[in-house]
């Protein structure tokens, strides 16, 4: 579908001039990814050669999208901010609530119920503030942006880190937490450092079993998870150019996973067709009338390392397909190296599952390959040795491939067919045996592979590759498989060996779709209503965070010094905690719970400085918030790294913690640190990492002189008496310091918004209650489990007070 047509003819209208006056202002050829930045600035802001790395820049996104696991605390902070309708396009996708068990089928009819009362406060927020609506089951929101929003040489942001997706239609797409979706759907300018640039040249063309997935594979085995970190990625050259739309998008997803904050491709002919194939022939049109600004000028590609401050380039002709894993995504394996790497380091080989789709991999052209193997078991007279999973991207994806007998192919190999949604990528995944917690393998064409994050089990080896290599490998049951050179031995004893995948890029058929799942916002909003039930354990109105007082920070504790990798799944895990993502004090029962700690090495265990007794890291944190007493959370490098949820700044916030320092930062959790008013520092010198000790009171000083790129000192007194100083760095500006000082940014502009409405307090009694159908939230029966895991001493702070009429943040 075709949306946002004007938006689209407005913007293509004033490029051409935009990116006349920029090419003047920087005097000298532009890449693509400078010419949709700066065709993106903010009324305000000043055109400048911008510093890389270096410049606070005010840019306006073309739209807003948001999944609903974040979209549930992004719309509660957007419901304060006084506006009657969005400011940009926007919309909310219901993709991560739904757990993978059984089938399509029966999931949803189970999320529809559990997950009921969010899905209508989304619904309801969506209708009356004017988002477009996609409903359980449309589709993974990256997918259905990919197939309806994203165009070429615009600019959005979503509150996911896989936002990034979009970059294979051409656009800067960037993801971020829910605070700063929030002022882009307030009308307001969103800030980001102008980025750095790296490119990468494609020469050549993939052949045989090698795929778009092992392009970014590779890279991250190049760049590693922080390599990207403050970048954007700009793919180019003949290769570029041999690779499918969706193609692009796989590559562009996982971008993510080397911190980099968007990567993108220039307009060709690839995205052309795929929006033709996808409705929207209209934009490729107007597309190709400005197709020169749509791609990097002509000199920057004949001479790439005058223009960019990093270029790689890899010849697809050689590409080799990947693994990458166990436990990141950035330990690259070439499949000819897997037997000698999983035998050094003692993997297992037996692989129990395969699962292709997810937002990264589940196009017409991904399930077509993969299918075109499934067809060779039968054909070859083989068994599928491993368990089967595909998750399809969109309900436009799936009913086209069943049309085309692609999921009854899957079936004749046993294979489970789930719904439309994230499912085992985020860990809403209802694995049998996970529990067990036995050491076992998986491979999957998702984009994430951190300890426990698929199926809750730490011992969960598993692997990153393409749907076609994940295929071939669930069939031959082994980590160490190599579809190129080795033979199967199929039911009848002979050899067999497995031809390379084929596929289409686009259906011949078209695209198809009975109910592609969207509903459309009303026109009039303002007699909607949203109610949030006090005693909900699943909703929860928000109220302001305090300011800072004014006064240097004393006597803080350490909740934890984190060891090793410390992602947002550590810190905010996802899975079964997913269901409290719009319950600020319920979500933070799972604040830090997955990281390991320096000093005894477990996870969840930290010591409670009040009782010198170990408990899970929640209780302790809510012991110290009940004793007044402040904290400090210690970490390693590229803390935060992994999805964009603000979640991981917010509840650290909320129970006390008043400082993050850590060697180095993953970007989005930064700036959502920064958004929610905390202090995020990093160690002047890393050494000092080792100067922290369990029982260590802190203070932090010269915050009375709070300044851009002025070190703070911390006073760290020790236990034997000793006292030290260290130097510690942090990356704020004026903005940001006043969102610390303010309290968090949404108070410090919440003075110079309108006032917010009040929302309406709920019925007193179920009957008395708005029926769903009216766009009202239904009362949750369940109790509040924040009020079952605080120990006896906190009780009292830990339960949870009634959320006064109308006061939220």
């Amino acid at each position: 579908m075709a949306f946002d047509l004007d938006m689209i003819k407005k913007l293509y209208a004033a490029i051409p001039g935009r990116i006349a006056k920029a090419r003047k202002a920087v005097n000298k050829p532009l890449t693509l990814s400078e010419k949709i930045l700066y065709s993106h600035l903010h009324a305000d802001q000043k055109l400048e050669n911008f510093g890389r790395g270096k410049s606070y820049v005010d840019f306006t996104p073309d739209r807003v999208a948001m999944q609903d696991a974040t979209a549930q605390m992004a719309l509660l902070q957007f419901m304060s901010a006084g506006r009657a309708k969005v400011a940009v396009p926007s919309t909310v996708h219901c993709d991560h609530l739904i757990v993978a068990k059984m089938n399509a089928k029966d999931d949803l009819q189970v999320a529809n119920t559990e997950s009921k009362e969010v899905f209508d406060f989304l619904s309801s927020v969506s209708t009356k503030y004017g988002l477009g609506f996609w409903k359980p089951g449309a589709g993974i929101i990256h997918q259905v942006v990919l197939e309806n929003y994203a165009f070429p040489g615009g600019m959005m942001i979503g509150t996911d880190s896989h936002t990034v997706n979009a970059g294979g239609l051409g656009m800067v797409a960037i993801g971020v937490g829910g605070a700063d979706a929030v002022d882009v759907m307030s009308g307001m300018a969103w800030e980001l450092k102008f980025p750095k640039l790296i490119g990468i040249k494609l020469t050549g063309k993939l052949n045989g079993w090698a795929s778009a997935k092992d392009v970014i594979l590779k890279v991250a085995g190049i760049l590693t998870v922080k390599g990207g970190t403050g970048a954007i990625v700009e793919y180019f050259g003949d290769g570029a150019i041999s690779l499918s739309c969706t193609g692009k998008g796989t590559i562009c997803n996982m971008g993510a996973e080397i911190g980099a904050t968007t990567s993108t491709f220039g307009y060709d002919n690839s995205m052309e067709r795929y929006l033709i194939a996808t409705g929207r022939a209209e934009i490729a049109k107007m597309a190709n009338k400005i197709k020169e600004h749509l791609t990097a000028d002509p000199e920057v590609y004949k001479n790439p390392a005058n223009y960019f401050d990093q270029v790689i380039e890899i010849n697809l002709s050689e590409l080799e397909p990947h693994l990458n894993g166990p436990f990141t995504p950035d330990l690259a394996t070439p499949i000819s190296k897997m037997k000698e790497a999983a035998e050094k380091n003692g993997w297992p080989l037996t692989v129990e599952v395969g699962l292709i789709g997810s937002c990264t991999n589940s196009s017409y052209e991904d399930i077509s390959r993969a299918a075109s193997l499934a067809k060779q078991v039968a054909n070859k007279g083989l068994k599928t040795k491993s368990m089967f999973t595909i998750t399809p991207g969109s309900e436009q994806v799936r009913y086209t491939i069943e049309r085309d007998g692609f999921i009854e192919t899957f079936n004749k190999i046993g294979a489970k067919v789930f719904a439309n949604a994230c499912g085992p990528c985020i860990g809403m995944w209802s694995r049998v045996g996970a529990e067990r917690k036995e050491k076992n393998t998986i491979v999957h064409s998702f984009n994430r592979n951190f300890q426990s994050r698929n199926d809750g089990n730490p011992n969960t080896y598993a692997f990153v590759g393409s749907p076609e290599l994940v295929t071939a490998i669930a069939i031959a049951g082994k980590l160490d498989f190599n579809p190129i050179t080795d033979t199967l031995i199929n039911e009848q004893g002979q050899q067999v060996k497995l031809d390379p995948p084929t596929g289409d890029e686009l259906p011949k058929k078209g695209f198809d779709v009975k109910d592609p799942g969207y509903l459309a916002p009303a026109k009039d909003g303002s007699k909607v209503n949203i109610i949030v039930d006090p005693g909900s354990d699943r909703l929860q109105l928000l109220e302001p965070f305090k300011a800072w007082e004014g006064k240097d920070l004393s006597r803080l504790r350490l909740l934890i010094k984190a060891k090793g990798k410390c992602t947002t799944d550590h810190i905010s895990m996802a899975g079964k905690w997913l269901k409290y993502r719009g319950h600020l004090d319920n979500i933070s029962n799972n604040l830090l719970i997955g990281a390991t700690n320096f000093y005894n090495e477990k996870i969840n265990s930290v010591r409670n400085g009040l009782t010198g007794q170990y408990d899970e890291v929640p209780k302790v944190q809510r012991a110290y918030k009940a004793a007044g007493i402040g904290s400090i959370v210690v970490g390693d490098e590229n803390y935060g790294e992994g999805s964009s949820r603000e979640h991981a700044a917010m509840e650290p916030r909320h129970l006390g913690v008043r400082a993050i320092l850590v060697k180095s930062f993953a970007r989005i959790h930064e700036t959502n640190l920064k958004k929610q008013g905390m202090l995020a520092l990093t160690f002047a010198d890393k050494a000092d990492y080792d100067k922290i000790r369990e029982d260590d009171i802190f203070d932090i000083t010269g915050l009375m002189t709070f300044a851009p790129e002025k070190q703070l000192t911390i006073v760290i007194h020790h236990s034997d008496g000793k006292i030290e100083k260290i130097q510690v760095n942090h990356t704020y500006n004026k903005n940001q310091i006043d969102w610390f000082k303010a309290g968090s940014a949404l108070n410090a502009m919440g003075k110079s918004r309108p006032k917010a409405a009040t929302t309406k307090a709920p019925a007193k009694s179920a009957k008395k209650a708005k029926p769903a159908a009216k766009k009202t939230v239904k009362k949750a029966a369940k109790k509040s489990p924040a009020k079952k895991v605080a120990k006896k001493a906190v009780k009292k702070a830990a339960k949870k007070k009634p959320v006064k009429k109308g006061k939220k943040r």
